[in-house]
C-alpha cells in the first residue's frame, strides 16, 4: 500500500503538508487567531471555576499536586494526539487514527462515545448557564434560558466555522484575561502590596500553616484526582478544529508545545493564588466557590457578580465548543460509514448542517430530561458519560503506539511532533489513566459514573464489533 493511501486512510486526504483546504467539503474557515485561542480556552472550563472549592476542601494546599499529576496526564495525551494530528490533521482526529491504528471498529465505539459525552455535555452547561441568567432575568424561566442558549449556538454553528471561531475567540479571550488578571491581583495581594486590599498578606503561609501542605493524609491527593480530572476535559478540542484552519500542522504544533505553560499557569498559577490568599479549609471556599472567595478576601466588590460573568461566558464556551465538536465528530462517523450518511454532506458554506442538528437535537432532548427526569433518566445519561473521557484518553495512548510504527514505515517525514521518551512515556501514561479508572471503581463517589460508562461503552463496542465482522463478511463474500 502506497503512502498516500494509507495516511488517506488515517485521515489526510491530501498527503500535502499544510492543506489549506479540506478535500471532505469542509472549509478552512478557521484562522490562526481562532485556533490559537481555543488551544488557549479549550483547557479552561467552567469546573475549574466552580469545582475547585470541593478538591481544595479535600486535599487541602496538596490538591496542587493532584492538578499537577492530571496536568501531566493531559500534557502527555496532547503530545500523543499531536503527533498523529501534526503528521495527518482530520475533523474525526482521535477516532479516524483509531480506526486506522487499531481497527474500524475501534473507531466507531470511540467516536460515538465521544459523540455520546459532548451531547449530554450540552444539557448539562445549558442548564448552568440557564441558572445564571435567570438570576439576572427571573421573569424568563430557567427552562426557556436553556433552549434559547441552546438555539443561539446552534444558529452560529449553522453559519460557517468561521462563526464558530470568532465567537469562540471571544469567549476564551474573557477567561484568558480574566485569569491572568485573577493570578497578577492576587500575587500582589498574597504580599500585601495591593493598594486597598483587605486581605492581610501573608506570603506563601497558608500553604502550610493548617495542618501542613498535606493535611488530610497522602490518599487525599488520589481523592483530588478525580475531582479535578474532569475540568481538563476538552484539551483535545483543537486537533479536530485544526482540520478546518489555513495550516493544520503549524496549528497542531504550536498547540502541543504550548500546552504545558497553558496548564501551569491557568490551573496550578490560579489554584495556587487561592491557596495562598486564604488558608485552605475557610468555610468560604466550598460556600462562595474558590475564586469568589479569593476575590473577596482581597476586598474587590461584587466578586460574586464578576465571577458568575466569568463563569457564563465559560458555559458559553463549552456550549459552543461541545456543539462544534460533536457535530464533528459526526460528520467525521458519516464519512467512514459509520453514521448516517447525510451527516457527511456539507452546505455551500461548507459546514456539516446534519451533523449539527443532530447533534443539537439530542441536546435538545437531554435538556428536557434534565428537567423533567432529572433524578432518572438524565442521572443516568450524566454518570453514564462520566468516565468516556478518560476512556478517549486511554484510546489515544494506544493508537498512538501504534500509529508510530505505521508513520515510521511510510512516511517519517511527517513525524513534526513526536512523543517523549517513546514507547516508555506512552505506556506509562496508559497505565496512570487506567489507575485513574481504577481507583473510581473503588471510590464509592465515582462507582457509579466508572461502572455505568463502561457498561455503555461495552455496549457500543460490541455494536462495533459486530459491525465489523459483517462487514468483512460481505467483502469476503
Amino acid at each position: 500500500m502506497s503512502t498516500t493511501t494509507t495516511l488517506q486512510k488515517a485521515g489526510d486526504p491530501t498527503g500535502e503538508p499544510g492543506s489549506a483546504q479540506p478535500s471532505d467539503g469542509l472549509k478552512a474557515g478557521l484562522k490562526n487567531r481562532h485556533l490559537s485561542m481555543i488551544a488557549i480556552g479549550g483547557v479552561i472550563g467552567a469546573g475549574l471555576f466552580v469545582g475547585s472549592g470541593g478538591g481544595i476542601a479535600k486535599a487541602g494546599p496538596a490538591i496542587l499536586i493532584s492538578y499537577a499529576l492530571v496536568g501531566a496526564m493531559v500534557v502527555f495525551v496532547m503530545r500523543m494526539l499531536g503527533e498523529m494530528a501534526a503528521a495527518s490533521p482530520n475533523s474525526g482526529s482521535f477516532s479516524a487514527y483509531a480506526d486506522r491504528a487499531l481497527g474500524r471498529w475501534a473507531g466507531f465505539s470511540i467516536g460515538w462515545l465521544y459523540w455520546f459525552f459532548w451531547v449530554v455535555v450540552l444539557a448539562v452547561e445549558a442548564t448552568a448557564g440557564a441558572v445564571i441568567l435567570e438570576g439576572w432575568v427571573p421573569a424568563v424561566p430557567q427552562w426557556a434560558w436553556a433552549l434559547i442558549v441552546m438555539a443561539v449556538l446552534t444558529v452560529t454553528n449553522l453559519g460557517s466555522v468561521a462563526s464558530y471561531g470568532e465567537f469562540e475567540f471571544w469567549f476564551a479571550g474573557i477567561k484568558v484575561v480574566a485569569i491572568g488578571a485573577f493570578v497578577i491581583v492576587g500575587m500582589l495581594a498574597v504580599f500585601g502590596v495591593l493598594p486597598g486590599s483587605d486581605n492581610p498578606g501573608a506570603g506563601f503561609a497558608h500553604l502550610t500553616d493548617t495542618g501542613g501542605f498535606i493535611p488530610n493524609g497522602w490518599g487525599s491527593i488520589l481523592t483530588g484526582v478525580l475531582m479535578v480530572v474532569f475540568s481538563f476535559m476538552g484539551s483535545e478540542i483543537v486537533t479536530l478544529a485544526a482540520g478546518e484552519s489555513e495550516d493544520p500542522r503549524r496549528a497542531v504544533t504550536k498547540a502541543t508545545n504550548s500546552v504545558i505553560w497553558r496548564i501551569g499557569v491557568f490551573y496550578l498559577g490560579s489554584i495556587f493564588i487561592v491557596l495562598t490568599l486564604l488558608p485552605w479549609n475557610d468555610k468560604s471556599i466550598v460556600e462562595k466557590g474558590s475564586y469568589v472567595a479569593a476575590l473577596d478576601s482581597i476586598g474587590i466588590a461584587h466578586a460574586g457578580q464578576i465571577m458568575n460573568v466569568i463563569v457564563l461566558t465559560a458555559v458559553l464556551s463549552c456550549l459552543n465548543s461541545g456543539l462544534y465538536t460533536a457535530s464533528r465528530m459526526a460528520f467525521s462517523l458519516g464519512e467512514r460509514g459509520d453514521a448516517p450518511k447525510a451527516f457527511a454532506k456539507v452546505s455551500k458554506k461548507g459546514v456539516p448542517t446534519a451533523a449539527i442538528l443532530g447533534s443539537v437535537v439530542f441536546g435538545f432532548i437531554a435538556v428536557y430530561f434534565n428537567y423533567a427526569y432529572k433524578d432518572t433518566v438524565f442521572d443516568f445519561l450524566l454518570n453514564a458519560s462520566g468516565a468516556i473521557a478518560l476512556f478517549v484518553w486511554l484510546v489515544i495512548c494506544l493508537t498512538q503506539l501504534r500509529m508510530r510504527k505505521i508513520l515510521v514505515r511510510e512516511a517519517p517525514e511527517k513525524l513534526t511532533v513526536k512523543m517523549w521518551l517513546f514507547p516508555y512515556l506512552t505506556w506509562a501514561t496508559a497505565a496512570m489513566i487506567t489507575f485513574v479508572l481504577g481507583y473510581m471503581v473503588y471510590d464509592d463517589g465515582n462507582r457509579k459514573t466508572v461502572m455505568l460508562s463502561l457498561l455503555v461503552a461495552a455496549v457500543v463496542v460490541v455494536i462495533g464489533v459486530v459491525r465489523n465482522a459483517r462487514r468483512k463478511a460481505a467483502v469476503d463474500a
